[in-house]
């Protein structure tokens, strides 16, 4: 996740260097000139008033004896508004609301929610080699309000053009739960076959308020983005010190 990370860094760097050679003209006489965005009329410009975000999740913080199983997911839908600065149109702040999700599969473990374990916190349970379930997730879904900071190389045409925003996103849980398919015996053998679901919900150790730091770049309608839970998942001494870390494409519009 480092190395990603990293990789993510070098292509922010370049494509900042790039951005600083769009913004400048060579005059006729082989001077360069910098264009005086504040006279710029944009009028009702596009500029990332929808936005459609899928991609991986992982867990951050989880003990190390805890096993996550695949690739996590989640789908993010935002609905923006836009308002740029008056002196500088490739600056703007955009903000509005939206809905979110989380899906993290495990391995071997499930997660009590309800406390039967311990009725004062939720419990990872290792099952290796005990009734399991073949397919475990446990999944958030949240209101959501982001907020960013955006640039746009060129905000006339802002869905051709280079566009970086860093933000934060502040949410509220509308659903904690787990959810596991096709019960195996300790053998591994179906014990009432591959339909059968039990399905977990309860928020009550779970923080059902979070706070989140966002990264997006890219060009035009799609950009890379990655967004890190500064809050802890569950309550503070109710479950581990867990953060979910989500990395994927941004297809943004209108």
């Amino acid at each position: 996740m480092r190395k990603l990370h990293l990789l993510l860094a070098v292509a922010l760097i370049s494509s900042t260097a790039a951005l600083s050679q769009e913004v400048e003209k060579t005059s006729k006489e082989g001077k360069k000139e910098k264009k005086d965005w504040s006279k710029v009329k944009l009028g009702d410009r596009a500029n990332d008033h929808f936005m459609i975000q899928v991609g991986t999740e992982t867990m951050i913080g989880l003990p190390d004896t805890v096993e996550t199983k695949g690739i996590g997911r989640h789908l993010n839908i935002y609905v923006m508004l836009d308002k740029p600065f008056k002196t500088d149109p490739r600056f703007s702040v955009g903000f509005g609301v939206g809905i979110g999700s989380s899906n993290i599969y495990y391995n071997n473990t499930e997660v009590d929610l309800k406390g039967a374990v311990d009725r004062t916190r939720a419990t990872l349970i290792d099952v290796e080699g005990k009734e399991r379930f073949k397919k475990y997730k446990m999944a958030t879904v949240w209101a959501e309000a982001p907020i960013e900071l955006r640039y746009v190389a060129n905000p006339l045409n802002s869905d051709k053009s280079f566009k970086v925003a860093l933000g934060v996103k502040i949410g509220t849980m509308v659903s904690g739960y787990t959810k596991g398919k096709d019960l195996l015996s300790a053998a591994g053998q179906s014990i009432y076959g591959n339909k059968f679901i039990e399905k977990e919900k309860d928020r009550k150790f779970l923080n059902t308020t979070r706070l989140a730091g966002t990264l997006r770049f890219g060009k035009g309608n799609f950009t890379i983005y990655s967004a890190f839970q500064i809050t802890n998942l569950y309550k503070d001494g109710q479950g581990p010190d867990s953060r979910p870390l989500s990395l994927g494409i941004c297809l943004s519009g209108l």
